[in-house]
Parts: C-alpha cells; structure tokens; sequence
C-alpha cells in the first residue's frame, strides 16, 4: 500500500512538472525579431526553442507551452552569446486526441549585435 502511495505521488510529481513554462534564466535579456536585424550584428547560428510533447502538453496551458519555447529559444541563444533571435518558423502541434497546443517549435537565427 505504501508503495503505491509512492507511485501515485512521484507520478503526480512527473505530470504536474510539465504544466510550467520552461524558466527564463541567463536569456533574460535576449529580444526576439520577426525581422532581420539591421546594423553591426553578426550571426552566431540557427536556433531551435521548443516546450511540450505528447505527455505533459496536454497538461499545460497554450500560453505556458508558447512562453516556455520562447524562453528556450532566449536561454539557448545566450548560451551561444547571442543578444537578437530573429525567428523565421513557429511551429504548433497537437498529439492525437488532444483539444489544444501539445508542442511549439520556434526556429530562429541568433545575431549578437553592438
């Protein structure tokens, strides 16, 4: 019974892990452009931020899987010493049976401009 217990709560614990948005961290200050940026930027390479999947996206609201893509995407590209994402896809998928969002894909460039 005990074990059981266990079980159910560390299940509980796995799901409800995925029902928030990815953490903002080091990407704070990186700004994402639907536009090329202009002026003395040089780029670092492409990006790709994503949240979701088939198990915990179905317990995660739209909003939290779209703020938690864009804040991979910033952290990923301040990692890269990026300051500038100019996103070119964003791409929303939903599993099989689910009535909303279950993934978001943003694809990018990252450019650290001066």
């Amino acid at each position: 019974r005990a074990l059981y217990a266990i079980t159910l709560s560390l299940t509980a614990i796995v799901l409800m892990s995925g029902c928030a948005a990815t953490p903002i961290r080091e990407g704070a200050a990186v700004e994402i452009v639907k536009e090329k940026p202009q002026g003395n930027c040089k780029a670092l390479g492409e990006i790709i931020g994503s949240q979701g999947n088939w198990v915990s996206g179905g317990w995660t609201s739209n909003s939290n899987i779209m703020a938690g893509a864009r804040n991979d995407l910033r952290n990923k590209a301040a990692a890269m010493g990026g300051t500038v994402v100019y996103v070119q896809n964003v791409s929303n998928a939903s599993a099989w049976g689910s009535t909303g969002t279950t993934n978001t894909t943003i694809v990018g460039v990252v450019y650290r401009c001066q």
